[in-house]
């Protein structure tokens, strides 16, 4: 892999951490703003290294070895940082459950977005998909067929990767919808700071898993995961501290995230059966999709100075 490569998927990397992580930025400083300074001072400080160096720092070898039952945890960590053979060729085997899994879990959680969650619409037909809210479990259980049925013709293990990747979307969902009900609880009542502290730990490590997963479809070197991730945790944390209100203010830079998600969950579904997809791909398709957006936000700013998410 060339350096110019390098610094493309670690910059898609950043960019994609940074918009998929917007709704936890919100979740932060809004939770932030209720808590003593002292504590504010522990999450940021400790918070930063637990989410960045501990939750997102150890999934993605949590990832690996899960997808490499012959290898042992040593191992998945010695690969990292050699050129063992037998550990890259085991790994490289075992990519394309890895990237089914991961893309059939990005691609729910786009069209959960897409039918189920409130937003401001920022192409056309989404009013029209939003409104349909109730064909969503039948979509994706119409879609998680397909893969299985595509998948068995290949590797039967790939088939159980795109429902472990199902069965992990709706875990992590019921996290996040407990995590709302949470939060209107630590809003509206005296709830301790430790208490606070715990609730942020716990969702951060939630959203933390949407950017992980999605990595995979930039690279396969945990490395880079790790480098792109981490600086993208940073750019998050940077932003629930100093600029959330005018974040806030680019109203369809959530759109541009999940549209992101599902681009890199098709080219993880696709580079699992085979199709040959150049590494740059992930990370233009990233830099135009959250730019596009980005120039729309901008343009309905400048028409309208007081709108926010």
């Amino acid at each position: 892999m060339d350096i110019l490569s390098i610094i493309l998927i670690v910059l898609g990397l950043i960019l994609f951490e940074t918009v998929s992580s917007i709704d936890n930025a919100i979740i932060n400083a809004q939770v932030l703003s209720t808590m003593k300074e002292w504590a504010r001072r522990w999450f940021l400080l400790w918070g930063l290294i637990i989410g960045v160096f501990l939750v997102r720092g150890i999934l993605p070898f949590i990832i690996i070895w899960v997808t490499n039952t012959s290898l042992s945890p040593v191992e998945v960590i010695t690969a990292t940082f050699s050129n063992d053979p037998h550990v890259l060729e085991a790994i490289e085997a075992s990519s394309p459950i890895l990237l089914i899994g991961g893309g059939t879990f990005l691609i729910f959680l786009f069209f959960h977005w897409l039918f189920m969650e409130p937003k401001r619409f920022g192409l056309r037909g989404e009013g029209f998909f939003m409104r349909q809210g109730v064909w969503f479990y039948a979509v994706i259980s119409v879609i998680l067929t397909l893969i299985v049925w595509f998948s068995l013709k290949i590797n039967p293990f790939m088939a159980l990767g795109a429902v472990i990747g199902s069965t992990a979307f709706f875990i992590t969902h019921g996290f996040k919808q407990n995590a709302e009900t949470a939060e209107e609880k630590l809003l509206s009542s005296n709830q301790s700071d430790i208490s606070k502290i715990f609730y942020l730990e716990v969702i951060d490590a939630t959203f933390s898993i949407d950017g992980v997963l999605g990595a995979f479809a930039f690279t396969l070197s945990i490395p880079l995961i790790l480098l792109g991730n981490g600086l993208g945790a940073i750019v998050v944390r940077q932003v629930t501290v100093s600029n959330i209100d005018r974040i806030k203010k680019y109203v369809y830079l959530k759109n541009g995230a999940m549209y992101s998600i599902l681009f890199l969950g098709l080219i993880m579904v696709l580079e699992s059966f085979g199709v040959p997809i150049p590494p740059w791909f992930s990370p233009v398709i990233t830099f135009a999709v959250v730019g596009y957006f980005f120039l729309k936000s901008k343009l309905e700013l400048s028409r309208n100075p007081d709108v926010s998410i």
